[in-house]
Order: structure tokens, then C-alpha cells, then sequence
């Protein structure tokens, strides 16, 4: 007979501008008609999910649903693994499940699910995939090295500024055009930089870049399809390098870019690998790292992908 499922719930209330706390009863009611009986955690600091989350698991915790935006979902993530041993689970069976409730939902997509929250937990009960995490080291603000993990994309150039931007801002329109005033903002500050990066044991690639994606998932931005072959379990990441695009290109480009249409456009370069480093050409310039629609710090970095590291729930449409 096999173990009963014990699941833990982590909230962020504040997600959806406030809607995710004041819809909290009716999710609560949805979940206990799919899952039965669960223990939750509100978040009410900043990275205070993964700690939440850590805690769970180590109790013996075997089903997490993680309830707000992108930002959320990443913080969770950093839970499910040990923070002295890069890579090693808490948990290695125990399975994340993602209930949108955010203003972006770009990793939503990449799962199958629709925007609507009470249709995603409905589908908690549904299959689940052994899907890749990424790595990532980078520079801190204030100097010094960090790490964190990443489950959808993780990118640097304009995205980073974008974000800082997005962050600092109210996202009462929504992701998608919260995201374009971000973009329209950023561009007016934001000059291409040179970068020189590598994947895996390719030759070292110097470029001048609007934006690089290093892409586990197939979405950013506010709905941006911007690595269209990624897959969550092929065990590698799809590194999408927007080259030296001016503001008009870009914004001629970007419909594109949503579309998932972008990759034969000139100076979009696609490579492949499980191991990307980057660093600034100018070693004084700060180039911004996005992660999962945070700004956590910037180049040099370096993104490794860790295959099946967790097992994910998904939905009818992936």
C-alpha cells in the first residue's frame, strides 16, 4: 500500500496586487475538494517561501502547491533543495505543483495551465513529469558571489533592467502590459552591451547583446515566447541570444517575440548546452541577470542545468 499524500499549501497573499489574500477562503475551499486536508504557510517577507517550504519537506511534507505569481513559484523552488549541497533534494519525490495567482503567469504556460487559478487546482491531482531545474552563481550588487535555482528562465541584459522597473512599479494593469511599459521605460535607458559568453565547451562568443536567454521553459516577460523549443526534461537549456538590436528593430521585432516567431530574425542567435558562463566584456559594466522575473544581481554568472531534479506537476494542455 502506498504512503498517503501529505500536502503543504505556501501563499503569497500579496501576490495579484492583493487578490490572492482576499481570495484565499474560495482557494482554500477549491484545494480542500482536491487534495483533502493540507498545512499552509503565508508568505510575508521576501525569500521567506523557500524557508517555509524547506521546513515542510524535512517533516515529511510529499506534495507542494505553490500559490501566487512567477516570483513566488521561484522562491518555492529554492525549498526543494539543501542549502549546503548544490543540486541534492530535501526530498527527491516529493512534487511541486503550481497554482497561478500572479499578474505575469509566464511559467504557467510552459506547464499547460490557464490563467484561471481555480482551473489550475483542479488539476493538482493530474500528472507529473521529472522536470530540469537550473543553477545559477552571480555577482551580488555589492560584490561577492551568490547562487539560487531557476525553473523557468533565467536571462540578463535589458530584461534585468526590465525588471528592476516592473518591481519598483505598481502591476495593477497586469504582467503582459506592466511588462511592455517596462520595456518602453528600459529602452529609453538601456544601450546594447558586450558580453562574452560560452556554452559548454564551445569557443568563447563575443557579443554585443540586446538580451540572452538562458531558457529551461519556453516563456518570459509577460507572455514573451521567446525559447519556443525549450522543453522542461530534454536535460538541456536553449540559450536564445537577441543580438544587436536597435529600438526600432526591437520594436518592430516584438510581436514576434510573443509569437514565438523571432528565432530567424537576423541577429537572433539559438545554441543548446547544459552549462552557459557569461561576463561582462567591459569588466566594470553592470550587465543585470533576470531570474524567474527577479533581479537578483548580475554578471558574471554561470548556469548549469541539474536534469530531473524535481518532479512537477502539469496540466491537460501541456
Amino acid at each position: 500500500m502506498s504512503e498517503p499524500v501529505s500536502t503543504f499549501v505556501c501563499v503569497n497573499p500579496a501576490s495579484a496586487n492583493g487578490r490572492t489574500g482576499a481570495r484565499w477562503a474560495q482557494y482554500a475551499q477549491a484545494l480542500r475538494a482536491e487534495v483533502g486536508e493540507f498545512t499552509v504557510g503565508f508568505t510575508q517577507a521576501p525569500r521567506e517561501a523557500g524557508h517555509l517550504v524547506r521546513r515542510a519537506l524535512e517533516s515529511g511534507v510529499t506534495r507542494v502547491v505553490s500559490v501566487g505569481g512567477d516570483g513566488t513559484h521561484n522562491e518555492v523552488i529554492q525549498g526543494f533543495f539543501r542549502p549546503d549541497a548544490v543540486g541534492v533534494a530535501v526530498s527527491s519525490e516529493a512534487a511541486l505543483h503550481v497554482v497561478p495567482a500572479g499578474t505575469g503567469g509566464d511559467f504557467r504556460r510552459s506547464l499547460g495551465l490557464g490563467a484561471e487559478t481555480l482551473e489550475a487546482i483542479r488539476q493538482i491531482r493530474g500528472e507529473t513529469i521529472r522536470a530540469d531545474v537550473g543553477h545559477l552563481t552571480y555577482t551580488r550588487p555589492s560584490g561577492g558571489s551568490a547562487h539560487a535555482y531557476f525553473i523557468n528562465i533565467a536571462s540578463f541584459g535589458m530584461s534585468g533592467l526590465v525588471d528592476r522597473i516592473v518591481n519598483e512599479s505598481s502591476k495593477a494593469l497586469g504582467g503582459k502590459v506592466s511588462f511592455l511599459l517596462g520595456v518602453g521605460r528600459a529602452s529609453l535607458r538601456y544601450k546594447n552591451q558586450r558580453v562574452r559568453l560560452r556554452v559548454d565547451d564551445g569557443e568563447p562568443l563575443d557579443r554585443t547583446v540586446n538580451n540572452v536567454a538562458v531558457a529551461n521553459a519556453r516563456y518570459y516577460g509577460g507572455g514573451m515566447k521567446i525559447a519556443p523549443g525549450a522543453d522542461l526534461s530534454d536535460g538541456l537549456f536553449d540559450v536564445v541570444v537577441v543580438g544587436d538590436l536597435g529600438t526600432l528593430e526591437m520594436a518592430r521585432g516584438v510581436g514576434r517575440i510573443y509569437a514565438g516567431q523571432h528565432l530567424d530574425m537576423p541577429k537572433v542567435e539559438v545554441m543548446r548546452g547544459r552549462h552557459v558562463t557569461a561576463e561582462p566584456w567591459d569588466p566594470g559594466a553592470e550587465v543585470l541577470i533576470d531570474m524567474d522575473g527577479e533581479q537578483p544581481g548580475m554578471l558574471p554568472a554561470t548556469f548549469t542545468v541539474i536534469p530531473g531534479a524535481l518532479r512537477l506537476g502539469v496540466g491537460r494542455d501541456r
